[in-house]
């Protein structure tokens, strides 16, 4: 059914025009037209095809790979939207880069979480709406309203489908222990935690199992999984140490460098992703199954326009 209401605008650029598409048909309108070019020096060009004055307008953009270049068009669509007088500009940026560096843990270390906050309030954006932050702390450094939505509901729901007999939900970390619990209390388990450390920036070393894993199916959530080195020496870890068998889930399959060879190769049974990235043609393994967000961002981006609570969805 299309959707009543003309001023709202729905458009996407290029980082994950499947999910744009399945978040517009949802709500009952078409993508906005807009062109995203290149000059030869490779500086972005948009055009924004048709008219948006007075307009509330939501951009579809993930900051994923390639992480700069999203970014980018991200900002010049927002400085477009600005020129040409819509009313409200609303990022959608469904996987949110740079959010790792949100806060100075060594001397003389930037804040980029910060940084990019910055970037989008400056170009003219009314608001953010997002999904699993890295840390829900990020929501601090905006000065405009920003809505973060949980993937753990959709990954929940999958996982209570398949009704395991004795399951246990693990936090690869002391970080995603909140994370962990919601899943838990979810799906009505207990939880463990594994205690590790990271030497450097994508290596992590085992260092101890903290809570009753033996025996168990061992569930391993975690928001990111890019270079899949934590969460597959964790699955070697639980099964070493007594699990029956390991899955494994998270909202953002960055998934670069070895990650896929090494998902491949683990001992983790199944991979459970949303969405919020694409995955390449290459990454669609056998191991790693597809959950999407559509229906859950469609759902935030009617109730802001509606002015109705957002609050609801986290559940």
């Amino acid at each position: 059914m299309p959707y009543k209401d003309p001023m709202l605008k729905v458009f996407t650029l290029n980082s994950n025009r499947a999910l744009a598409e399945e978040i517009a048909d949802k709500i009952g309108t078409e993508l906005g037209k807009c062109s995203v070019m290149r000059f030869s020096d490779g500086e972005v060009q948009i055009n924004i095809e048709e008219s948006i004055r007075g307009c509330d307008v939501y951009v579809i953009q993930s900051t994923c790979q390639p992480v700069n270049e999203h970014l980018m068009e991200l900002l010049i669509m927002i400085d477009a939207l600005k020129r040409a007088s819509a009313r409200s500009i609303n990022i959608v940026i469904p996987y949110y880069g740079y959010a790792r560096q949100d806060r100075k843990a060594r001397a003389r270390e930037p804040i980029t979480a910060k940084l990019v906050a910055n970037l989008l309030e400056t170009a003219g954006a009314s608001r953010v709406i997002t999904m699993d932050l890295h840390a829900p702390q990020i929501q601090g450094f905006f000065d405009i309203p920003i809505d973060n939505l949980m993937g753990v509901p959709i990954l929940s729901k999958y996982f209570k489908e398949k009704e395991f007999d004795d399951v246990v939900i693990v936090s690869p970390d002391h970080g995603g222990v909140t994370r962990a619990r919601k899943m838990a209390d979810l799906m009505k388990a207990p939880i463990a935690i594994i205690d590790k450390r990271r030497p450097r920036p994508n290596v992590a070393e085992v260092m101890n199992i903290v809570g009753n894993i033996e025996g168990k199916t061992a569930i391993i959530i975690d928001d990111i999984i890019d270079t899949a080195g934590t969460i597959t020496l964790a699955a070697n870890a639980l099964i070493e140490n007594g699990a029956k068998e390991v899955y494994a889930c998270c909202t953002h399959p960055v998934l670069s460098g070895p990650a896929i060879e090494r998902i491949a190769n683990s001992k983790i049974s199944e991979l459970v992703i949303t969405n919020t990235i694409p995955l390449t043609e290459e990454k669609q393994i056998e191991k790693i199954t597809p959950l999407s967000v559509g229906s859950l961002i469609s759902e935030a981006i009617m109730r802001v326009h509606e002015l109705k609570s957002v609050s609801v969805l986290f559940n």
